[in-house]
């Protein structure tokens, strides 16, 4: 089964030569819809192709209004190329109209007096080689056709609004380790679905991206992903999200705002 870069590969030049065309593949389809990391790793692909010779990713924000599915088509512009960063917007459209909207920020490293690391992987996680495995039934489309997951914390008794796996794609080769890192920290289910019924609808609506490093790098593909509810009513979720590499190192840290339809 092809994976992300193999898709990319199929890619044609779209009407009037300023974007891409592709086929959204069943096996990435989260619901009715492109699996929202999907989508965001395609935006940022075509970003990182317009841009060209562009500084590290260090953040992005990423608004997800409508399913994605079948033919898409992906744009980029450059918008603004400072001295030390470059912002690049991105869109994917669909047969419904534009379903996601991108603005990327690449930024060289300038020096600075500052230096600050207050994000630790959480206690008592489970290496990814000890882990227990996410059963192949079990999942959405896009989890079990193309990403590994391994449960990070011990099972408690008591339900929390957190979920914390290990995830890794399963075709690695000839991904861009950012575009990589994108495609796989969208794929925890929301924090607080401990707490529904697995049964309620839930859908992306806003995700704010931060990357902790220019060039994030991990031991055999696996990334420790964690998303932690915070705050939820009126059917809206908001939710902190962080991912470390297999040496404790932050990678990304990141909010996402969640509709919860029940």
């Amino acid at each position: 089964m092809p994976g992300f870069s193999q898709v990319l590969a199929g890619a044609r030049t779209a009407p009037g030569g300023a974007g891409r065309v592709l086929e959204v593949p069943q096996f990435w389809h989260q619901g009715r819809t492109a699996y929202g990391g999907f989508s965001s790793a395609l935006a940022l692909a075509e970003a990182m192709r317009v841009g060209g010779d562009l500084p590290p990713l260090r953040s992005a924000q990423l608004a997800m209004m409508a399913p994605l599915a079948g033919e898409v088509e992906v744009r980029a512009t450059v918008v603004r190329q400072g001295r030390n960063a470059v912002w690049v917007s991105a869109e994917v459209a669909g047969g419904g109209g534009t379903g996601l909207t991108a603005s990327f920020v690449f930024m060289r490293p300038v020096e600075s007096v500052l230096s600050i690391d207050d994000r630790p992987m959480p206690e008592g996680v489970i290496p990814p080689q000890e882990a227990a495995a996410l059963s192949a039934e079990r999942g959405a489309t896009f989890l079990r056709h193309n990403f590994e997951v391994r449960f990070a914390l011990p099972r408690g008794g008591e339900k929390r609004p957190e979920m914390c796996w290990w995830v890794r794609p399963r075709e690695r080769e000839g991904l861009d380790p950012m575009v990589a890192l994108l495609l796989c920290a969208d794929g925890l289910p929301p924090g607080v679905m401990p707490l529904l019924a697995p049964t309620v609808p839930v859908s992306t609506m806003h995700w704010q991206v931060n990357l902790l490093t220019p060039a994030p790098a991990t031991r055999d593909g696996w990334w420790l992903l964690r998303s932690v509810g915070d705050y939820a009513r009126d059917g809206c979720s908001s939710q902190r999200m962080a991912a470390w590499n297999t040496d404790g190192r932050p990678m990304l840290a990141g909010t996402q705002s969640i509709a919860l339809f029940g």
